[in-house]
């Protein structure tokens, strides 16, 4: 039953994969064929390759930025990872966001190594759900930054809907968090002792981290760091592609885009992350076609990462592989 079963799930997570692609793909189709092509076509070709390739090392620099956020909260709550392992964890999460099922994710890829390396695994989840959160409320301090700079840039109607949209995404957490407070009696309810011990030493993780506010701090200021590095090079590859905005206008849009990327309808968010900025930009007077461009050449950055993030992971596993073989 077992061996009929892993080819099955297997073979599911293959077709999910497969599908998400189809997606995105369809995504892209629908917005290149609604969008003038040739303005798209002359905007791609003005990008320099140099340009290209310095946007593609400092997304590699800020993420070994993310790394250190990483490991430092991860270790807060009682990990106990070296940076090596946490390198590991980190770059194969990367490689999972865009190329592995959403069963198998980016934060599955990333803990699975954490899991197995760490004396305290509870530790290392409850780490990995605050970093996130982290990232999160950085996206959220990045994109309140641009809704404060705002008026004066748009209509008062685009105003109101950019208000009413950050509004709803707060509401939105808020009817979740709730909802975790109300349930948590019945999804732990009669569980096993081992179970609530490993659900001890989880909340352990989380109250070791809350505890040491100066870390949560670090690890924001940290986070805000990365993701408005990731939002500088965007805009800067958006003025190669002939698309000039003002800076508020990317503060505002690119942390939303991001977010709306989460939804899981493509693999990675591509083609949706492209189309909601498209439609965020709108209200700036930014042709679609030189948006669209802009945010095609920041999917090559992400999947260019993606797949050196993949062959860092990979190399590191190798290397202890061979450590541990020569020590035992």
């Amino acid at each position: 039953m077992i061996g009929a079963h892993n080819p099955a799930q297997a073979a599911r997570a293959r077709a999910l994969i497969v599908l998400r692609w189809i997606a995105a793909l369809v995504v892209l189709y629908l917005l290149i064929h609604f969008l003038p092509f040739a303005p798209l076509r002359a905007a791609l070709s003005r990008v320099p390759g140099t340009r290209f390739l310095l946007a593609l090392i400092a997304y590699l620099v800020a993420h070994t930025l993310g790394v250190a956020k990483w490991r430092m909260v991860v270790n807060t709550a009682g990990g106990e990872l070296d940076f090596a392992t946490s390198t590991q964890c980190y770059a194969g999460g990367l490689f999972g966001t865009l190329f592995l099922p959403s069963i198998i994710g980016g934060d599955v890829v990333r803990l699975a190594v954490g899991l197995r390396r760490s004396p305290r695994p509870a530790s290392v989840l409850a780490g990995n759900i605050v970093d996130r959160s982290l990232d999160v409320a950085a996206q959220g301090a990045l994109a309140l930054t641009g809704l404060i700079l705002l008026p004066g840039s748009l209509p008062p109607v685009a105003q109101a809907a950019a208000r009413h949209l950050v509004t709803a995404f707060v509401v939105v957490l808020a009817i979740l968090a709730v909802a975790v407070f109300l349930l948590r009696g019945v999804v732990f309810r009669k569980r096993s002792i081992r179970f609530r011990r490993k659900l001890a030493h989880f909340r352990y993780g989380l109250r070791s981290v809350v505890r040491r506010p100066h870390v949560l701090l670090v690890g924001w200021c940290m986070g805000i760091v990365v993701q408005g590095t990731f939002l500088f090079f965007n805009a800067l590859l958006a003025v190669s592609c002939g698309l000039i905005l003002p800076l508020r206008a990317w503060l505002f849009a690119w942390p939303l885009a991001k977010v709306a990327a989460l939804v899981p309808v493509t693999q990675g968010g591509i083609g949706v992350r492209e189309a909601a900025l498209v439609a965020l930009l709108a209200p700036f007077g930014a042709p679609g076609a030189l948006v669209l461009a802009a945010g095609l050449v920041w999917e090559g950055v992400i999947i260019s990462g993606g797949l050196f993030g993949g062959l860092v992971a990979f190399l590191l596993r190798r290397t202890r592989e061979r450590e541990e073989s020569a020590t035992g």
